[in-house]
């Protein structure tokens, strides 16, 4: 089978696309054709080898899937050959989604929402998962509650912003101006716009001074020691981001604030959750650009420059007949 193989740390030129042999399910595994992946800012965090101690080179990357089950292995139950499906592979444990098969536990396989492609099912699977898990499991947000998220173009902040409003919270979001449009889309309530405006002078004066009661943050920088200056009495803060530098946290203190660092675990139920609301119409993944298997290099690099645009996520097609 083809697969993009990252044969040593550095830039999108450290792929290689290679032959490689197929993999064989063993039991309570899933033998499934990739149809597409997606790609992520974990993704290419792996590449350039910031978690050296947890990829073994050569290796095969990527955190998406949807495809088709072709081979279950002993034990396997719940799927058979033929059934759609999608997940993230377990992160760190394994070959990633760069490749036209993949071998997953049957425990953290979905069935793929009808309702969504391959590449929209692709590009949902790992920032769906996140999302659920910073708002639902951790932040807990409830019906009446106010949110801010912090970068609600991006691919986890476009769909945070779809599941807030699903819960029935109401959304303030940072984005740029140009993408006030496609944020009020997505059931935005309050778009900021974070490169003229200061978001704790806007969040203060769209809660009469009250704060938000949960921030999602999926920018780093210095978010988590600004936080408490928009946050609500015992209001959460949830982050995705690294924690690259220490921050001086006193003001939350003040606030009663709590902390959660999320690293989404792989279920299959969040992915059963997600597709409910996938087929309620309440959540649908925007696919931003395609890319094919071999160019998976241009995807890194593209989702890797600063002001590239892009809105929601770039979806790899692995397929044939996907390939744009």
């Amino acid at each position: 089978m083809k697969a993009i193989v990252l044969t040593s740390f550095g830039g999108p030129e450290s792929f290689e696309l290679r032959d490689v042999p197929k993999p064989a399910p063993q039991a309570g595994q899933v033998l499934v054709r990739v149809h597409a992946s997606s790609i992520n800012p974990l993704d290419y965090q792996v590449r350039r080898g910031d978690y050296p101690d947890l990829v073994r080179l050569p290796a095969i990357t990527g955190h998406d899937v949807s495809g088709v089950v072709e081979a279950v292995g002993p034990g396997v139950k719940t799927f058979s050959p033929g059934d759609e499906v999608w997940y993230t592979p377990q992160i760190f444990d394994g070959p990633g989604s760069y490749a036209e098969y993949h071998v997953a536990a049957a425990s953290i396989v979905g069935k793929k929402p009808a309702s969504l492609s391959h590449l929209e099912a692709a590009s949902l699977t790992l920032v769906g998962g996140t999302a659920w898990e910073a708002l639902i499991v951790r932040a807990a947000l409830r019906v009446g509650e106010t949110i801010l998220v912090h970068g609600g173009a991006g691919g986890v902040g476009h769909v945070a912003i779809q599941l807030a409003k699903a819960v029935g919270a109401r959304v303030l979001t940072t984005v740029r101006r140009a993408n006030f449009e496609f944020a009020r889309s997505l059931g935005a309530d309050v778009m900021i716009d974070y490169e003229n405006e200061d978001y704790v002078d806007t969040v203060m004066r769209e809660t009469a001074g009250r704060g938000v009661d949960v921030i999602f943050d999926t920018i780093g920088g210095n978010t988590l020691a600004r936080s408490p200056d928009a946050l609500a009495q015992l209001g959460r803060v949830v982050s995705i981001v690294d924690i690259a530098q220490p921050q001086n946290l006193i003001q939350a203190w003040a606030r009663n604030a709590s902390y959660h660092f999320v690293f989404t675990r792989q279920n299959r139920g969040k992915l059963d959750e997600l597709s409910t609301l996938v087929e309620r119409g309440q959540l649908r993944p925007h696919v931003g650009a395609v890319h094919t298997l071999a160019d998976i290099p241009l995807a890194h690099a593209r989702l890797e420059s600063p002001n590239n645009g892009l809105r929601g996520k770039i979806a790899i097609a692995i397929g044939p007949d996907l390939a744009p």
